[in-house]
């Protein structure tokens, strides 16, 4: 198995994303009265990324995060003692996970918590109730732009390297030519050839790709 990926700001490609990432690393711990940040794009642009980067940071500092997407059992409570809010893909919020949020942003509120929120489009888009969207698009709210292709070919060798890989210019060309340029779907790609290769004890080619893909059934 290769080492599980880190999710860091130095990690990012920023590609046109650099103000955001500029207002998310501003943010402090222990400063209170911020207003809430709203990120939102297509899925793979990066917003769980720098989330897990911007969590990663608080708690670093020695805060406590709470952090809440649609995979979180109900009921939701802050932790203890609090300092970033996260709520993630808020358009996936059942009704329930709504009322939820909305009571969190409210605590929130009240102890100065910092707050902030992704989801595929902006928050006045999104069909949750009104005060829950109200309170996500009160703050900055910026879009995640994908990276072009150089940038996903630079993310993609950058993690093979990490993971000790190989990966020559005619495997990324088959991976961008037959999928989807969605770096979260073509980084679980990565991960699961890293697997298939090291089960095979073969370098990673265009034909042990395929014989991957043959094998889930994805190769048409």
């Amino acid at each position: 198995m290769g080492p599980e990926p880190i999710f860091t700001f130095e990690n990012f490609l920023p590609g046109g994303n650099s103000a955001a990432l500029a207002h998310l690393q501003a943010l402090k711990p222990g400063a209170h009265g911020a207003a809430p940040v709203f990120l939102w794009g297509a899925p793979g642009s990066g917003k769980t990324h720098v989330l897990r980067a911007l969590a990663q940071r608080w708690q670093d500092a020695g805060t406590q995060v709470g952090w809440y997407d649609a995979d979180t059992c109900l009921p939701w409570e802050l932790p203890s003692q609090p300092s970033l809010l996260i709520l993630d893909d808020c358009e996936r919020f059942d009704a329930g996970q709504q009322h939820a949020a909305f009571a969190l942003f409210v605590e929130a509120a009240t102890d100065g918590l910092a707050v902030v929120a992704t989801g595929s489009m902006p928050p006045t888009d999104l069909d949750l109730r009104e005060d829950l969207r109200t309170r996500l698009g009160w703050g900055p709210t910026f879009a995640l732009q994908p990276l072009s292709e150089a940038e996903t070919r630079a993310a993609l060798r950058r993690e093979a390297d990490r993971r000790g890989i190989m990966l020559g210019d005619e495997v990324i060309d088959y991976l961008l030519t037959r999928f989807a340029r969605d770096l979260k779907h073509l980084m679980r790609l990565l991960d699961r050839l890293d697997e298939f290769a090291l089960a095979a004890k073969r370098a990673v080619t265009v034909p042990l790709l395929r014989q991957m893909l043959a094998d889930e059934g994805l190769l048409g």
